[in-house]
């Protein structure tokens, strides 16, 4: 992508075109290092996660293996909400002309949201929210389910609507600005950057939302059952 030259005259490669960053300073790390930190480390975080599953429980049982993944998603969730999403709630005025990693790291992700490095309200907000919350309870779950908490679904639950609520929010808010931050169409930025990357924050809570709901109701039947049989019993 050719870079734009804004009202300003700096150049940046975001959309639209004329975008006015001031303060931009082009990233001088590549975006093949970028991405292998961020699938690297996520990586750790599930090999880890996982063997840590593997072993017996609290109450001696082993999770089973659709358990073990979702125990793994919450493990990178608490980095990538915790870590990468905290940066940008902390230092979200000064990303587009500063050098650290984590703010090349957004400012090579605003390739294909440019909402990220001109401080946009909705982003600011909704990735602060994200950071701060749903950050801590994910590792929180991972806790809940490696030390077979009862409240573990009830986590699931919680961590689950709050990631899809807000992925809908950001999906929907650039759709109704016309998808005018970023090269419509381009096979990276557009389609794996934005819509796939975060889509997984769809796809996935979904299934867990499911998944709780399932647990849930079970749990609420199982209580039912018994106070009945104690009422009949009296």
């Amino acid at each position: 992508m050719m870079d734009a030259t804004s009202a300003a005259g700096v150049l940046h490669p975001y959309w639209p075109r004329d975008l006015y960053i001031p303060t931009y300073v082009a990233n001088d790390r590549s975006m093949s290092e970028i991405l292998v930190f961020l699938f690297s480390v996520s990586g750790v975080f599930l090999l880890v996660t996982w063997l840590i599953t593997g072993r017996k429980g609290a109450t001696g049982g082993r999770l089973g293996t659709w358990r073990r993944l979702a125990v793994c998603w919450f493990a990178v969730c608490g980095f990538i909400h915790g870590v990468i999403e905290g940066w940008f709630s902390l230092y979200y005025d000064i990303i587009p002309g500063d050098q650290s990693f984590l703010s090349q790291l957004w400012k090579e992700y605003s390739k294909g949201d440019s909402r990220y490095v001109i401080a946009d309200n909705f982003t600011v907000c909704m990735e602060t929210v994200t950071a701060w919350l749903w950050g801590p309870f994910s590792f929180w779950a991972v806790f809940a389910f490696l030390t077979d908490k009862p409240y573990r679904f009830v986590l699931q639950l919680i961590i689950s609507l709050g990631q899809l609520y807000g992925a809908v929010l950001y999906f929907y808010t650039e759709h109704r600005d016309g998808y005018a931050h970023s090269e419509l169409g381009h096979p990276v930025y557009f389609w794996f950057y934005f819509v796939f990357m975060n889509a997984l924050w769809i796809i996935i809570p979904l299934t867990l939302i499911v998944d709780s709901w399932r647990q849930l109701s079970a749990a609420q039947a199982h209580t039912d059952n018994t106070k009945s049989h104690k009422s009949k019993r009296n």
